[in-house]
């Protein structure tokens, strides 16, 4: 039966012959009976030819395969097509902010199928990285959490960005595969239906006038049949191009008319096959099989048939040239593969260099920040290497994570040992705490007044504790301490007759102060607001219950420092060593220790917030290989340098203090 024909182009075009002449004359096929053989002797060279044919054949099968499974596709779907102009680049080098972004741009295309492709490669892509930070980020929770009932959670707005994305590629995908099966099944049946009619044209009861017509418009009502399942293209072409040949070779029809389309069709074949040669030497592989796949389904689709003597030798000119294109897209195909390969070998450096860095010993903070920036260094080259050959993919992945996640285990390992000690001096502050607490209330200054101050020098002597408490620990150390010298200061604290008058000197001096007016020279104002100071310091101190004034003196110091545009760190060092020559005038070293160990904590506060930040930006930046950074690094950056300069403000505060405890 014909469905049991073989399905490829060599057919459609004519290869299928049936005499029926010669097969009702001939009911029977003799067989002629061959003489006994001895033996038989086969050379290897005969064998070795046999074999080059069957090579042969089999290559130019699969070249033919390629091109017929492509159309298939295409001619299910015919936005398929345009997935060619759409470049596939390699997303395995690009960051997940770049994923996100090509998604985006991907999504708004309207011929969703063209993208298809590239929107799962993309998906792929992303999962893999996405996957391996989950991985990293819930191994340092792990590591640094400290209830055991506390569970991780992990919340990015670039997932759900691409997530967004990815279910408006879905539902147009799902849209579009609805509204395609519909049209698919009835196309099918209608093609179906047109080679059955087919079928009964060869009748010579009927006019031969008439048949013509009937043919004619069976080609027409073919070719505006639509698409057809991929998996049915090639059987139900080859049945119609089958039939179509059968019309021609067995029906006796007007000869002239039949020779003239044979003529038409064989020219327009003619002018594919000089095409294809053209394509041949067409630089552009890839443009070339896509203009060779369009040829044949022209030739296939478009143009009849041509007369027997020409079907064989202009198919296989047609089949010749296919092959040398699609040798030269395998040649094309080899070198990616090379190229792939070469890739695989960096990646393997790349990961041999980050298992070195897993067993690295260093035994500082600072230290470790070198290793971390090796390493994010590192996997920046991992992503930026490109693809490797598939069959390797998974195992070049797994060996990669495995690596990175021995090392962050290495470094965690470090970071608990520093952990235990943080609780370790935890446990002796809310010791301390506690002391001070319980003394706070005491009226016997002089026994409790020397058991407080070693209390805070003991306070100074212990390191970091946990981040969560410092704050907590340290308010209520201070408040406690705070409150047990304010009422040993209100217990010394009489007013005399040289404080009061400082105060209304004090006073008097700050009317002066309100109407004083810059004279818009820098180095004079500064040079005058100083003499002001010295001049106010000059007056004493003033009674404990008064002291409110030197508020409102600094307020003013503060709007003419506005107006002397001095830079912040200039300006706060002025006001800072104005307050701490007030401290030291009045002898109140309770106020002096407190400053020094205010000014402890806020140090340790910002070089904390600082190696957070940076830590940070090792799990979210990319900046060796973007192009530029993005916005939330950008802004992460901006806060180092601020947290930065922060610092330097508070040790130079600290470097004074202590400066001038030893004059």
């Amino acid at each position: 039966m014909l469905e049991e024909k073989n399905d490829n182009l060599q057919e459609a075009d004519g290869k299928l012959e049936i005499d029926t002449t010669d097969s009702t004359q001939n009911d029977t096929i003799e067989t002629p009976v061959s003489e006994p053989v001895s033996e038989i002797s086969i050379s290897n060279t005969e064998i070795e030819e046999e074999k080059n044919v069957e090579t042969e054949e089999t290559d130019h099968q699969n070249a033919l395969d390629a091109i017929t499974n492509s159309n298939a596709e295409e001619s299910e779907d015919e936005t398929l097509k345009e997935r060619h102009d759409i470049p596939m680049k390699d997303y395995h080098t690009f960051t997940l902010d770049a994923l996100v972004d090509e998604l985006k741009k991907l999504v708004s295309i309207d011929k969703i199928m063209s993208v298809k492709d590239h929107i799962e490669e993309i998906k792929k892509s992303f999962l893999l990285q996405y996957n391996h930070l989950i991985e990293e980020k819930k191994e340092e929770f792990n590591a640094s959490k400290e209830d055991p009932n506390e569970e991780f959670e992990y919340h990015s707005p670039l997932k759900s960005k691409f997530d967004e994305y990815y279910n408006v590629f879905r539902e147009k995908r799902n849209a579009h595969f609805k509204h395609l099966q519909s049209n698919l099944k009835s196309n099918l049946e209608n093609r179906l239906a047109i080679v059955e009619e087919l079928k009964e044209l060869i009748n010579p009861q009927e006019n031969i006038k008439d048949t013509l017509k009937h043919f004619n418009d069976l080609r027409e009502r073919w070719k505006n049949a639509g698409a057809i399942p991929k998996d049915k293209y090639n059987h139900v072409w080859n049945n119609y191009h089958f039939h179509v040949e059968n019309f021609y070779d067995y029906l006796h029809l007007d000869r002239e008319a039949r020779d003239l389309d044979f003529k038409h069709n064989l020219e327009q074949k003619q002018k594919i096959i000089a095409r294809v040669e053209e394509l041949v030497n067409e630089s552009d592989i890839s443009k070339a099989f896509r203009e060779l796949q369009d040829l044949h389904r022209l030739w296939k689709e478009d143009i009849g048939p041509v007369s027997k003597e020409h079907r064989d030798s202009i198919w296989n000119k047609f089949s010749e040239l296919t092959k040398k294109i699609h040798d030269k897209r395998e040649l094309l195909f080899e070198s990616q593969r090379a190229n792939e390969h070469n890739n695989l070998e960096v990646k393997k450096e790349i990961i041999a260099k980050i298992e070195v860095l897993g067993t690295e010993k260093v035994n500082s903070h600072s230290q470790w920040l070198v290793q971390i920036q090796k390493v994010e260094a590192l996997r920046n080259e991992f992503f930026a290497a490109g693809k490797v050959p598939s069959e390797v993919n998974e195992g070049t992945w797994a060996a990669f994570k495995t690596a990175v996640r021995n090392f962050n285990a290495f470094k965690n390992s470090f970071y608990k040992d520093i952990k235990k000690d943080q609780n370790d001096n935890l446990n002796k502050k809310m010791a301390l705490v506690a002391k001070a607490k319980e003394l706070q209330e005491s009226v016997d200054f002089n026994a409790t007044t020397p058991i407080m101050k070693q209390i805070q020098e003991e306070w100074k002597q212990i390191g970091h504790v946990p981040k969560k408490y410092s704050d907590k620990i340290w308010k209520e150390f201070k408040d406690a301490c705070n409150h047990y010298f304010d009422k040993l200061k209100e217990h010394k604290s009489e007013e005399n007759g040289d404080e009061v008058a400082a105060f209304d000197n004090k006073k008097a001096y700050l009317d002066i102060l309100r109407t004083y007016q810059l004279t818009g020279d820098h180095k004079t104002d500064l040079d005058a607001i100083k003499k002001h100071i010295e001049i106010w310091k000059g007056y004493g101190k003033v009674p404990f219950s008064r002291r409110h004034i030197e508020g409102k003196f600094n307020k003013i110091l503060d709007a003419l420092f506005e107006k002397l545009s001095l830079s912040k760190k200039e300006t706060e060092m002025i006001r800072f060593s104005n307050r701490i020559d007030s401290l030291s005038d009045s002898n109140d070293t309770r106020k002096l220790d407190n400053e020094k160990i205010f000014l402890m904590r806020k140090i340790e506060e910002v070089q904390n917030e600082i190696f957070q930040l940076e830590n940070n930006i090792q799990f979210f930046a990319n900046t060796k290989n973007a192009k530029k950074e993005n916005s939330i690094v950008l802004e992460v950056r901006k806060n180092i340098a601020i947290h930065k300069e922060s610092l330097d403000v508070w040790k130079d505060k600290l470097k004074q203090l202590r400066n001038l405890g030893q004059e």
